[in-house]
């Protein structure tokens, strides 16, 4: 299998439990309500703002989250801080749930109640958006050995688990 494709199923195989640890935390926020959606946001800029600083400075997503939280009367909380790697596979891997993050927002704005913010969620990919990316890994580790597969394995859990730590510490704050 060329690189390109054990890249994409590395990723998707040694994050599936981390990315289900962050559907589930996430899960128990209720994006009905602007206390509990607002929670839900802030979490979400705990992880969203040093995962963008370090992967994705050019396309933030944090200036409409933020946008959101304002909208309801909160402001941005202090960012966590991440694992981080001067490594290109790492800043890879993290980008990987960065970007597919987008993907699960699409399925929750529809169920964000009626009245209440929704930029950030609505910042989904445009289309072929997730494939153009997708191509982008597979072009960066083109050439790459294991060791590159590794270090963007890292860059992934490293970011699905600011994710975690993310809604654990907001729900620990809200129902402090």
């Amino acid at each position: 299998m060329p690189i390109s494709g054990r890249v994409r199923q590395a990723l998707r195989e040694a994050t599936m439990a981390g990315h289900q640890r962050v559907d589930d935390l996430f899960s128990r926020f209720s994006l009905d309500t602007p206390e509990s959606y607002g929670a839900f946001l802030k979490a979400h800029a705990r992880a969203l703002a040093p995962l963008e600083a370090m992967a994705r400075p050019d396309a933030s997503r944090l200036p409409k989250l933020a946008a959101d939280l304002a909208a309801l009367g909160e402001s941005m909380p202090d960012a966590l801080i991440m694992q981080t790697s001067d490594s290109d596979a790492f800043r890879w891997g993290a980008l990987y749930a960065l970007e597919g993050s987008r993907l699960g927002g699409s399925v929750l704005e529809r169920r964000v109640a009626t009245g209440l913010p929704r930029a950030y969620l609505s910042s989904v990919h445009e289309k072929g958006g997730w494939q153009a990316f997708q191509q982008s890994l597979d072009a960066a580790a083109e050439g790459e050995g294991d060791d590159w597969i590794g270090e963007a394995v890292q860059g992934a859990e490293a970011a699905f688990a600011l994710f975690a730590a993310a809604a654990s510490s907001e729900q620990a704050l809200t129902h402090g």
